[in-house]
């Protein structure tokens, strides 16, 4: 039976008082990577650095957060334990940190902005130009994954707030609706659908549909329109982009649901595709911001999400249809 060895320091109410925001950052991307190279690495220090610090973390806990062997690390039962608690404090010192540049300064410094890369590429160019006028000392550091990966990061602090489709289902978090955006049908012009400008959804019934890998939320979204349609899903051709899925439709591979605004930015004449809606359906998905329910800057996300939808009213009101409440 495993047994983790427990040192009790003389006062360990005064111990945990020494106990660094930084130790806890260490221990946190050690624990990510099991492997202390690993996370020196994307920490930028040394390897022995690393040790050195988590050591100290452990000595003044009492307890072993890590079993050291020969080939590298592994989480002790109680090192695993302590993750969650661990990241709480982390964020919650950030949370001070940020709350107090906020008050003395207005809104000012990066914040880390995750987003969808089915909604950045073709939503953020345009907004975060306008943010930055009116908010002169805010920047983004934006880093785009898919919805279940940025939920994962704004709940252990990878994100300060993220753009992202809906649903979600982490908790803690405040969601703020902000558009709804159109899917239609994509096809290549040489097909026999290409000569309507709308379509029954009972002509989709055994046409070949291109989706995107299975880990993206319009994946899902797309597969549930094939069964609704009797379409056939072609799961050995699933695109890795959407730009992908537009090559693969202009080599007449299939037909594919893409969303307005990577149409918008992307599709154009030349590209020999056309574009049809379904009558009558309304087929969209939803976008929000999104950010923790204990982040002190949570008035400011607020007005921010409603600026987000001045833009994205006054950028792209012909494709989208606004939110207007929250």
């Amino acid at each position: 039976m495993f047994q983790t060895r427990v040192r009790q320091p003389a006062n360990l109410e005064y111990e945990i008082l020494n106990i660094t925001l930084k130790q806890l950052r260490y221990y946190l991307v050690a624990a990510k990577y099991i492997s202390l190279r690993q996370a020196a690495r994307e920490l930028k220090i040394s390897q022995p650095s690393l040790s050195a610090q988590i050591q100290k973390l452990e000595e003044t806990l009492g307890i072993e957060l890590f079993e050291r062997k020969r080939k590298g690390v592994t989480l002790t039962p109680l090192g695993r334990d302590l993750l969650k608690q661990a990241q709480q404090a982390v964020n919650s010192a950030e949370s001070i940190i940020d709350a107090a540049n906020f008050a003395s300064k207005g809104p000012s410094g990066t914040f880390r902005l995750g987003a969808s890369p089915t909604l950045g590429p073709y939503a953020l160019p345009w907004i975060l130009p306008e943010v930055h006028k009116k908010y002169g000392g805010v920047k983004f550091f934006v880093r785009e994954e898919v919805p279940d990966d940025l939920a994962e990061g704004l709940y252990n602090g990878r994100f300060d707030l993220i753009m992202t489709t809906l649903p979600l289902k982490e908790e803690g978090i405040t969601v703020m609706p902000l558009f709804r955006e159109p899917l239609y049908l994509v096809l290549n012009r040489q097909h026999p659908l290409a000569k309507h400008t709308a379509i029954e959804g009972s002509q989709l019934a055994g046409q070949e549909i291109l989706a995107l890998e299975e880990h993206h939320l319009l994946f899902r979204q797309v597969e549930d329109l094939c069964k609704q349609f009797n379409a056939e899903l072609l799961r050995d051709y699933e695109g890795t982009s959407l730009d992908s899925i537009r090559q693969m439709v202009y080599m007449e591979m299939g037909l594919a649901f893409l969303p307005a605004l990577y149409i918008r930015s992307e599709i154009k004449d030349r590209d020999e595709l056309t574009v049809l809606s379904v009558a009558g359906e309304f087929i969209y998905r939803q976008h929000a911001l999104v950010w923790r329910d204990t982040s002190p800057l949570r008035v400011f996300y607020r007005e921010l999400g409603e600026f987000f939808r001045e833009i994205v009213k006054r950028q792209f009101g012909k494709d989208v249809e606004v939110l207007e409440k929250f």
